[in-house]
Formats: structure tokens, C-alpha cells, sequence
């Protein structure tokens, strides 16, 4: 039985290895194995949870084209994924290969959506797998009261404004599918502002407008990601207006990300950027560095690899602006790693890190510095420039100045500004910041956490 399986298996990896680059084989696939084959179901066993999501994400059309012509048109697919060196189930995608191609995996935990209501949301994005942390609280808080109540709360709009690849995409992502879990009939959409824009251009084309009009407003929960690209289309900002006045006004939900605030956008009808500004509009920042080590250890944890504290602590500190990157810095250590067939190290982290993202010096500005040292310390940034001499504002002015002298090339004077002190003062604050950081260990580690803050 496991002689035929072998042989069925290695077909299987023929014909993936004659339609894949060498490279791309072998970090996905080379080290995959089939187990088991009975009633119609095959298990593979993988390295780690990171190679089934990956798989699923890019090769999973090209993997189930390949199963049904080796194991016929009924198979159905099911991992096993190996951790510590033992074989232990994880909960994973249990996908039926049916004839269309191509395959939408179920994420367990998320009700089936309804069979006559294609919500296009990504499944894989949800609320337990969205790490909170401080650059994200305020936006994440509300979501999660938006989706045990739609259209019920005050965030209504919620507006996620931020850079690319801070979340909120996965956010909005996550409120919709939370939705579909708590209420499987709820008619959940999300679509792209491009999308939304190509398919009204083509209502217009074919005379569909009031079709199209019809079917969004039949929506309970409307997700629109980076309705920025609204800018300067008339017709689709006035249809919009329409669709966003009848959900607003039938208690729908309507969830807006952008990578600017309403109040930046540019080319957007001043009717609609009030109604943007009805609800909640929440600014996600840049993941932090305690929240960019949190995202890296919950990855860790989920694909079941094990990297040395240094590691971690050199990712955190060095891939600084989004968590887009720190998941393509992880993706690039384990396809180093298995090509190469060696460990995980701190050489092998600088590597992948330098390809990713750019190592050079960073430049800072005096009033970041000021911020976040305020943020690390928990005091109002009015302390830093109050005449006190209370300790805990001497100290926080003082590790202010010592960090723009080390950061920036603010002369003395210029110093003093961003304190409210004059030359002489700033001159004497760092003669003794210097002598303190000889032998004080309580005040280097101190800066060393707002120095990790900071992104250093």
C-alpha cells in the first residue's frame, strides 16, 4: 500500500518539478511526503504550518491540477505537519479537489459563507491571528466591536488609515470574517476601490447602472480597501455616495481603509469626505518593536521553527517599518535555510534582512526622539520642557538630549530648543549622561529599550 502511494507521490513530483524552477521545487516541495491514501484522501507530511500556507497561497491551483490527474478527480488533501522532530497534527485546510480550479481553502474556526453569496474576503486573515499591540489598539478595539455588532455602533464608518503593509487590509479582512462566524446568512462583501471602479465602469458600458447600484446596497457589511483610488472619478464617487448614504442610513457597516486620513485625501468630493469622518477614523502606525518581536515569535510558534533570541531581537530591531517585512524576511531565512540545508543563524538573519530592507544609518528627527522617549517613560511631553526639577523630569530631559546628540547632527543650541534650555544647560546635561552611562547599568538598559523603540 505505502510502495504504491511512494510511487503515485513521485509522479506527482515529476510533474511539479518539470513545471517549477529547480530552486522553487526544492524549498516547497522536495522535502514534502505522502503517508497516507484511503478513501479518497491524501496526507501530506510538511516541514513546518509556514510550507502548507505558502503552498495554498501560490501553488495550490498548479497542486491540485497535478492530484487530480495522478490520483483522480475526487481526491481530497489534508497535512500533517512536522514539529520537534515528531509527527503532530495541526489543524489545517481539509480541501476537496474538485474539478474547478482554482481551490479557495477554508481557514477552520470561520463559518462557510452562504452557497448563493461570494463575500471575496481572504479568509486566512482573522482576528486571533492579528497580533495587538500599541500601534494597532485603537483600530483593533473598535473592529472587534464592529463585528459582534454591525451597523449597531458608533464606528460607523470605520475609516483604517495607515502606510502600506501595517494591517489593514488583515484587519478589515477580520472583521468580515468574524461577522460570516457569528451570522453565516450576514451578505459580507470586501472589494478593492479598483475593483469597485472597473466593475461600475462596466455597468455603465452595459446599461447596468441601477443593477449595479441594487447589488451593493443589498450588502449588510461593505468593505472597501484603499479608497484612496477614488481620487478624481466623478461618476464613481457619486455612486458611491449613493451606496454609502443607503447602508449608512439601513444600519449597514461600511469599512473604509486608506493610506491616508480623511483629512489628506486628495481629489475626493467634500461630501463624501464628511461621511468618512461620520464614524471612526483609526490611524494604524508602524508595528513598534515589542509588537514587531510579538509578530515574529506568533509566526515562529505557528510554522514550528525555532530561531535563538539574537535572531529575533536583530529582525525586530532592524525591519522597522512594516509587517509586510518581517514576514518576507522569515519566508527568505527558511528558503535559505532549506537549500542550503543549513541552520538558522545570526549571519544567515543579516543576509536575508539585507536583501529585504536598507541597513544604512537611519536618520531621526529631534521630535521623534522627544516622543518616543516620552511614550517609553509614560510622562507628557509638556514635562520635558516645564521648569521642574522633579527627578523623573530631569532624568526623562536628560536621556532626551543624550539620544538627539547621539541620533542627529543638532548642534548644542539647537539642542537646547527642543528642551526649552540654553546652550550651557545642554552642555552640562551631557558631560553628566556621559559620566552615568560609565556606570550606571539600570540607565543604559533603560536607553537601550527606547533605543530598540526608536528602531535601532
Amino acid at each position: 500500500m505505502q510502495e504504491n502511494l511512494n510511487i503515485l507521490w513521485s509522479e506527482c513530483q515529476q510533474i511539479l518539478r518539470d513545471n517549477l524552477s529547480q530552486s522553487a521545487y526544492q524549498t516547497w516541495f522536495a522535502s514534502v511526503n505522502a503517508i497516507q491514501w484511503e478513501n479518497n484522501l491524501l496526507v501530506l507530511q510538511v516541514r513546518s504550518q509556514f510550507i502548507v500556507d505558502y503552498i495554498e497561497d501560490n501553488y495550490l491551483d498548479l497542486l491540485s491540477r497535478v492530484l487530480r490527474k495522478v490520483f483522480g478527480a475526487n481526491v481530497r488533501l489534508e497535512y500533517r505537519v512536522m514539529m520537534a522532530g515528531s509527527s503532530v497534527d495541526i489543524p489545517s485546510d481539509n480541501i476537496k479537489l474538485q474539478n474547478a480550479a482554482p481551490i479557495a481553502p477554508m481557514v477552520q474556526g470561520i463559518a462557510p459563507i452562504r452557497n448563493d453569496w461570494e463575500s471575496h474576503l481572504n479568509q486566512q486573515y482573522t482576528f486571533s491571528n492579528y497580533i495587538k499591540g500599541e500601534p494597532n489598539k485603537l483600530a483593533r478595539a473598535a473592529a472587534v466591536e464592529i463585528a459582534k455588532n454591525p451597523g449597531k455602533t458608533i464606528f460607523n464608518p470605520l475609516f483604517l488609515f495607515g502606510g502600506s503593509g501595517v494591517g489593514k487590509t488583515h484587519l478589515a479582512n477580520a472583521i468580515g470574517n468574524e461577522v460570516c462566524a457569528l451570522n453565516p446568512s450576514a451578505r459580507v462583501l470586501y472589494v478593492s476601490a479598483n475593483t469597485f471602479k472597473l466593475q461600475f465602469q462596466d455597468a455603465v458600458n452595459h446599461n447596468r447602472v441601477p443593477d449595479f447600484l441594487m447589488f451593493y446596497q443589498s450588502v449588510d457589511v461593505l468593505i472597501v480597501d484603499d479608497i484612496q483610488y477614488f481620487a478624481d472619478l466623478k461618476g464613481t464617487q457619486d455612486t458611491f455616495f449613493q451606496i454609502f448614504n443607503h447602508l449608512q442610513q439601513s444600519h449597514k457597516q461600511l469599512v473604509l481603509t486608506s493610506d491616508r486620513s480623511p483629512m489628506e485625501l486628495r481629489g475626493m468630493q467634500e461630501r463624501l469626505l464628511s461621511r468618512f469622518k461620520w464614524g471612526l477614523a483609526a490611524e494604524i502606525t508602524r508595528p513598534d518593536y515589542m509588537l514587531r518581536k510579538d509578530i515574529l515569535s506568533y509566526r515562529l510558534h505557528k510554522d514550528g521553527i525555532k530561531l535563538s533570541d539574537d535572531i529575533v531581537e536583530y529582525i525586530a530591531t532592524n525591519v522597522t517599518e512594516n509587517v509586510r517585512d518581517l514576514e518576507g524576511v522569515l519566508a527568505s531565512l527558511l528558503a535559505y535555510s532549506t537549500l542550503t540545508d543549513s541552520p538558522i543563524d545570526i549571519t544567515l538573519a543579516q543576509t536575508a534582512v539585507g536583501r529585504l530592507v536598507p541597513l544604512q544609518p537611519k536618520t531621526y528627527d529631534p521630535k521623534d526622539i522627544v516622543m518616543t522617549v516620552c511614550q517609553q517613560m509614560n510622562i507628557s511631553e509638556r514635562i520635558i520642557t516645564a521648569r521642574t526639577r522633579q527627578r523623573e523630569a530631569v532624568r526623562a530631559r536628560n536621556i532626551v538630549m543624550y539620544l538627539i546628540k547621539k541620533y542627529t547632527d543638532s548642534s548644542l543650541a539647537e539642542i537646547g530648543k527642543q528642551v526649552h534650555r540654553d546652550h550651557a544647560t545642554v552642555a552640562y546635561s551631557l558631560s553628566q549622561m556621559d559620566d552615568l552611562m560609565s556606570y550606571d547599568a539600570v540607565l543604559r538598559q533603560e536607553i537601550a529599550s527606547i533605543e530598540r523603540a526608536l528602531g535601532r
